[in-house]
Protein backbone atom coordinates (compact mmCIF):
# COMPACT_ATOMS: atom_id res chain seq x y z
CA UNK A 1 0.00 0.00 0.00
CA UNK A 2 2.85 2.40 0.81
CA UNK A 3 5.96 3.04 -1.21
CA UNK A 4 8.97 0.98 -0.20
CA UNK A 5 11.02 4.18 -0.38
CA UNK A 6 9.05 5.37 2.65
CA UNK A 7 10.79 4.40 5.88
CA UNK A 8 9.29 1.68 8.03
CA UNK A 9 8.49 4.13 10.83
CA UNK A 10 6.69 6.40 8.33
CA UNK A 11 4.69 3.46 6.97
CA UNK A 12 3.73 2.52 10.53
CA UNK A 13 2.61 6.07 11.33
CA UNK A 14 0.62 6.45 8.12
CA UNK A 15 -0.98 3.02 8.55
CA UNK A 16 -1.96 3.89 12.09
CA UNK A 17 -3.45 7.22 10.98
CA UNK A 18 -5.63 5.45 8.43
CA UNK A 19 -6.67 2.68 10.79
CA UNK A 20 -7.55 5.09 13.60
CA UNK A 21 -9.76 6.98 11.15
CA UNK A 22 -11.40 3.78 9.94
CA UNK A 23 -11.59 1.65 13.11
CA UNK A 24 -10.75 3.72 16.17
CA UNK A 25 -8.15 2.92 18.80
CA UNK A 26 -9.44 -0.44 20.01
CA UNK A 27 -10.04 -1.64 16.45
CA UNK A 28 -6.50 -0.73 15.47
CA UNK A 29 -4.51 -3.76 16.47
CA UNK A 30 -0.72 -3.99 16.20
CA UNK A 31 -1.23 -6.84 13.71
CA UNK A 32 -3.46 -4.68 11.49
CA UNK A 33 -0.92 -1.84 11.64
CA UNK A 34 1.92 -4.15 10.63
CA UNK A 35 -0.11 -5.69 7.82
CA UNK A 36 -1.18 -2.32 6.43
CA UNK A 37 2.37 -0.97 6.68
CA UNK A 38 3.89 -4.07 5.12
CA UNK A 39 6.25 -4.21 8.09
CA UNK A 40 7.81 -7.12 9.91
CA UNK A 41 6.71 -8.50 13.27
CA UNK A 42 9.12 -6.56 15.51
CA UNK A 43 9.07 -3.30 13.53
CA UNK A 44 6.61 -1.44 15.72
CA UNK A 45 8.57 -2.14 18.88
CA UNK A 46 11.84 -1.27 17.15
CA UNK A 47 10.57 2.25 16.36
CA UNK A 48 8.01 2.83 19.14
CA UNK A 49 7.53 1.65 22.71
CA UNK A 50 4.15 0.23 21.74
CA UNK A 51 0.75 0.89 20.26
CA UNK A 52 0.04 3.93 22.44
CA UNK A 53 3.21 5.78 21.44
CA UNK A 54 2.62 4.97 17.77
CA UNK A 55 -1.04 6.07 18.06
CA UNK A 56 0.00 9.30 19.76
CA UNK A 57 2.48 10.03 16.97
CA UNK A 58 -0.23 9.33 14.38
CA UNK A 59 -2.84 11.44 16.20
CA UNK A 60 -0.40 14.35 16.52
CA UNK A 61 0.33 14.22 12.81
CA UNK A 62 -3.34 14.05 11.87
CA UNK A 63 -4.18 16.90 14.24
CA UNK A 64 -1.32 19.05 12.94
CA UNK A 65 -2.38 18.43 9.34
CA UNK A 66 -5.95 19.48 10.09
CA UNK A 67 -4.77 22.52 12.05
CA UNK A 68 -2.50 23.67 9.20
CA UNK A 69 -5.28 23.19 6.63
CA UNK A 70 -7.81 25.10 8.73
CA UNK A 71 -5.35 27.92 9.50
CA UNK A 72 -4.50 28.33 5.82
CA UNK A 73 -8.16 28.83 4.93
CA UNK A 74 -9.13 30.89 7.98
CA UNK A 75 -6.16 33.25 7.75
CA UNK A 76 -6.32 33.51 3.97
CA UNK A 77 -7.64 36.36 1.88
CA UNK A 78 -11.17 37.67 2.00
CA UNK A 79 -13.63 39.27 4.33
CA UNK A 80 -14.41 37.54 7.62
CA UNK A 81 -17.59 36.05 6.11
CA UNK A 82 -15.68 34.84 3.03
CA UNK A 83 -13.02 33.14 5.17
CA UNK A 84 -15.65 31.34 7.24
CA UNK A 85 -17.44 30.37 4.04
CA UNK A 86 -14.15 29.08 2.57
CA UNK A 87 -13.58 26.99 5.70
CA UNK A 88 -17.08 25.53 5.55
CA UNK A 89 -16.90 24.82 1.82
CA UNK A 90 -13.31 23.57 1.65
CA UNK A 91 -12.79 20.18 0.06
CA UNK A 92 -13.44 17.31 2.48
CA UNK A 93 -14.03 13.58 2.34
CA UNK A 94 -17.46 14.11 3.87
CA UNK A 95 -18.60 10.49 3.86
CA UNK A 96 -15.44 9.39 5.61
CA UNK A 97 -15.83 11.97 8.35
CA UNK A 98 -13.29 14.14 10.10
CA UNK A 99 -10.14 12.26 11.09
CA UNK A 100 -9.87 14.35 14.26
CA UNK A 101 -13.57 14.64 15.05
CA UNK A 102 -13.97 10.87 14.80
CA UNK A 103 -11.34 10.48 17.52
CA UNK A 104 -13.64 12.33 19.94
CA UNK A 105 -16.10 9.45 19.65
CA UNK A 106 -13.46 6.92 20.71
CA UNK A 107 -13.79 6.31 24.47
CA UNK A 108 -10.22 5.00 24.74
CA UNK A 109 -8.80 8.18 23.26
CA UNK A 110 -11.03 10.48 25.31
CA UNK A 111 -10.13 8.60 28.51
CA UNK A 112 -6.39 8.99 27.85
CA UNK A 113 -5.11 12.52 28.50
CA UNK A 114 -2.06 12.04 26.27
CA UNK A 115 -4.02 10.74 23.28
CA UNK A 116 -6.79 13.33 23.74
CA UNK A 117 -4.45 16.35 24.04
CA UNK A 118 -3.71 16.82 20.29
CA UNK A 119 -7.42 16.50 19.53
CA UNK A 120 -8.32 19.13 22.13
CA UNK A 121 -5.54 21.47 20.98
CA UNK A 122 -6.66 21.27 17.36
CA UNK A 123 -10.33 21.88 18.06
CA UNK A 124 -9.46 24.72 20.46
CA UNK A 125 -7.23 26.35 17.84
CA UNK A 126 -9.93 26.19 15.17
CA UNK A 127 -12.49 27.62 17.60
CA UNK A 128 -10.06 30.42 18.53
CA UNK A 129 -9.43 31.31 14.88
CA UNK A 130 -13.12 31.41 13.98
CA UNK A 131 -14.02 33.42 17.08
CA UNK A 132 -11.33 35.95 16.15
CA UNK A 133 -12.66 36.20 12.61
CA UNK A 134 -16.17 36.83 13.91
CA UNK A 135 -14.88 39.59 16.21
CA UNK A 136 -13.04 41.09 13.25
CA UNK A 137 -16.27 40.94 11.25
CA UNK A 138 -18.12 42.72 14.04
CA UNK A 139 -15.52 45.52 14.06
CA UNK A 140 -15.92 45.90 10.30
CA UNK A 141 -19.73 45.88 10.52
CA UNK A 142 -20.03 42.60 8.64
CA UNK A 143 -21.62 40.86 11.64
CA UNK A 144 -24.05 42.40 14.09
CA UNK A 145 -22.75 43.85 17.37
CA UNK A 146 -24.62 41.27 19.48
CA UNK A 147 -23.05 38.28 17.74
CA UNK A 148 -20.76 36.37 20.09
CA UNK A 149 -17.55 35.14 18.42
CA UNK A 150 -17.15 32.09 20.65
CA UNK A 151 -20.76 31.03 20.15
CA UNK A 152 -20.53 31.40 16.38
CA UNK A 153 -17.23 29.49 16.37
CA UNK A 154 -18.89 26.66 18.30
CA UNK A 155 -21.80 26.72 15.85
CA UNK A 156 -19.47 26.56 12.84
CA UNK A 157 -17.54 23.62 14.30
CA UNK A 158 -20.76 21.88 15.38
CA UNK A 159 -22.16 22.31 11.86
CA UNK A 160 -19.07 20.73 10.32
CA UNK A 161 -18.88 17.82 12.76
CA UNK A 162 -22.63 17.27 12.78
CA UNK A 163 -22.67 17.51 9.01
CA UNK A 164 -20.19 14.64 8.82
CA UNK A 165 -22.44 12.53 11.06
CA UNK A 166 -25.57 13.28 9.02
CA UNK A 167 -23.77 12.64 5.73
CA UNK A 168 -22.41 9.31 6.94
CA UNK A 169 -25.83 8.28 8.28
CA UNK A 170 -27.54 9.08 4.98
CA UNK A 171 -24.72 7.89 2.76
CA UNK A 172 -24.75 11.22 0.95
CA UNK A 173 -22.83 14.49 1.28
CA UNK A 174 -26.13 16.33 0.69
CA UNK A 175 -26.84 16.59 4.44
CA UNK A 176 -23.42 18.14 5.08
CA UNK A 177 -23.93 20.60 2.24
CA UNK A 178 -27.41 21.54 3.49
CA UNK A 179 -26.03 22.28 6.96
CA UNK A 180 -23.30 24.49 5.49
CA UNK A 181 -25.78 26.37 3.30
CA UNK A 182 -28.12 26.87 6.26
CA UNK A 183 -25.40 28.22 8.52
CA UNK A 184 -24.08 30.53 5.81
CA UNK A 185 -27.55 31.96 5.25
CA UNK A 186 -27.86 32.64 8.97
CA UNK A 187 -24.44 34.33 9.04
CA UNK A 188 -25.39 36.54 6.09
CA UNK A 189 -28.48 37.88 7.82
Amino acid sequence: MYSRSMSTSERLIESTRELLWERGYVGTSPKAILERAGAGQGSMYHHFTGKQELALTAIRRTAEELRVTAEAVLTGPGTPYERIEAYLRRERDVLRGCPVGRLTMDPDIIANDDLRAPVDETLDRILELIAGIVEEGKEQGEFGPRVDGEEIAATVLATVQGGYVLARASGSPAAFDAGVRGLLSLLRS
